[in-house]
């Protein structure tokens, strides 16, 4: 996963180390947290595309 080049979200003040990082390989996505860099997932455009939007709207809002 070295020679991946990581970007953080324009929204990251970069001061700490809590912050989302993608990095586009092949016909993949691959998503990590800044604090554990050995824990990486992979993931489609299409996949990641549905799963924001579904943020984005409220669609994984839920009362506990």
């Amino acid at each position: 996963m070295s020679d991946l080049t990581w970007q953080k979200s324009s929204f990251s003040d970069g001061a700490g180390p809590n912050c989302v990082e993608l990095a586009a390989a092949g016909n993949g996505i691959h998503m990590r947290e800044s604090d554990e860099p050995d824990a990486v997932i992979r993931t489609t455009p299409a996949a990641l595309g549905v799963f924001i939007r579904a943020i984005k709207t409220g669609g994984l809002d839920r009362t506990l």
